[in-house]
């Protein structure tokens, strides 16, 4: 073990302190309120702690220190001058229950004009959280408009069979019924396999566009048509909205809500679960429901959407439209460049992202030589990028998703194609090098499900791994 691989507390040592403060006067605290004994705290020196976490950091990826192709969570670059848009000391000593700050709130104005104006819907609630929370919001206003309108048979929602996971568990959480709709064999939704769903318990239909595998689903006018006939709403997952940026505008294809994802379409960053922004967009006749929806105690996370809207004013009307394009043009590059030695299953032209079905088959149950998605993967590791997204849509056993984003240079973009080609060649070669991937990293490959279900995150609790 590296010295620097040890745990804070390893590196303590008793009397070592970094810092050196004056005695402050102290108010007497109640004896109910006082320790039994001083909290176990490492001992360390200054310069220990910052080497630690320094060290720390550097065994983390995020998409400032390398190509990060995480399909359907549009990892993009997010540009600094969003950062020091809200670092501005008029925006951080605003307290947060001075929200209605006039200032603020023509911020909150402008950005719900501006994202009207791309998507094509009438207005932004900014309360949601995160996409998944805008996501709940979305289905309570459609909830919401069915009840008041007296109609309290709708209390199922289609979702398609390539959803994001979080479709079904929103409508879920929301009190409703999910009712599946298959894809075609081109990767769509199966229209004819919707029809007989619809009906007068429907409230409506979740979908993306372009969906999960990438693809812009051409029929979404016939759909929109069938679901509003039937007297139903259309929810649009705005986490792939970033292709359409200044082309096609969800509001036009016949949606009436939407959330987007302000750390994938706009370039604020991912939080790691927070804090996010999932604004929500409606149609003119939701105006009123979406901003009577409860879902949190403020107008929104407002840094994050001051990011958002630092990001808009950055590309401007002129220069928007060329995101959409060029993360198009990314994908499909990419895409074309190994669908020899990687099963491409839907054999047309992508959007924002694609996804492979594994190596290309040599005769065993798994692809080359028994390489799977996940050793593919983990061998990117060992290369320097971060593995696209794996087994994810359900529809491809091996899938693999990739999703370049408009951001990377073409010298990135081929240096991952050739990662990509040495890795099938190695595959093929030597699948063990795949197997025992990857070899370059603090830890090879740990039980994933124990680490999830069975966090280890007290030092008292570490020592058995030490051992």
């Amino acid at each position: 073990m590296k010295y620097y691989d040890k745990l804070i507390f390893e590196l303590s040592k008793s009397g070592r302190s970094g810092f050196s403060l004056p005695q402050a006067p102290t108010a007497p605290i109640p004896a109910s309120l006082k320790r039994g004994s001083a909290p176990a705290l490492p001992q360390v020196s200054e310069v220990d702690v910052v080497r630690h976490y320094t060290n720390l950091s550097q065994m983390n990826f995020g998409v400032d220190t390398g190509f990060y192709p995480l399909g359907s969570c549009t990892m993009k670059y997010n540009p600094k001058i969003n950062e020091e848009v809200a670092a501005m000391p008029a925006f951080t000593a605003i307290h947060p229950l001075q929200e209605n700050v006039p200032g603020i709130r023509e911020i909150y104005e402008a950005m719900d004009k501006s994202l009207a104006a791309i998507t094509g819907m009438k207005h932004f609630t900014f309360k949601p959280c995160a996409g998944a929370h805008g996501e709940l919001t979305g289905l309570m206003i459609m909830r919401e408009y069915h009840l008041r309108r007296g109609d309290f048979a709708r209390t199922r929602v289609i979702v398609p069979d390539s959803a994001h996971g979080t479709n079904p568990a929103s409508a879920a959480v929301c009190g409703l019924e999910i009712v599946e709709v298959k894809s075609n064999e081109h990767g769509l939704v199966d229209v004819n396999d919707l029809k007989p769903l619809l009906g007068p318990d429907i409230a409506g239909i979740m979908m993306t566009n372009p969906n999960t595998l990438g693809l812009f689903e051409g029929e979404i006018k016939e759909i929109a048509q069938l679901v509003h006939d039937c007297g139903g709403l259309l929810y649009y997952d705005g986490a792939n909205m970033n292709p359409l940026l200044g082309v096609v505008r969800p509001g036009d294809m016949g949606f009436d809500i939407m959330h987007l994802n302000l750390h994938k379409t706009f370039s604020t960053p991912h939080g790691g679960g927070g804090p996010g922004s999932g604004p929500v967009g409606v149609c003119e006749k939701l105006s009123d429901i979406a901003d009577d929806v409860f879902v949190s105690g403020f107008h929104g996370n407002f840094g994050v959407i001051l990011r958002a809207y630092t990001y808009i004013l950055m590309l401007g009307r002129e220069n928007i439209k060329l995101a959409g394009k060029y993360a198009t043009l990314s994908a499909n590059y990419i895409k074309e460049s190994l669908k020899d030695v990687y099963k491409l299953p839907i054999q047309t032209v992508c959007k924002h992202e694609f996804v492979f079905d594994g190596l290309v088959d040599d005769g065993s149950s798994t692809g080359k030589s028994g390489a799977t998605t996940l050793d593919v993967a983990k061998r990117l590791l060992d290369y320097g990028f971060h593995a696209p997204t794996i087994y994810f849509p359900l529809l491809f056993h091996q899938a693999l998703m990739i999703e370049p984003t408009e951001t990377e240079s073409k010298e990135t973009l081929d240096c991952f194609i050739d990662v990509m080609r040495t890795i099938a060649a190695e595959a093929a070669s030597d699948p063990d090098l795949l197997h025992n991937a990857p070899h370059n990293t603090p830890i090879s490959r740990p039980d994933e499900t124990r680490a999830a279900r069975q966090p280890v995150v007290k030092f008292a609790d570490s020592k058995q791994l030490l051992n």
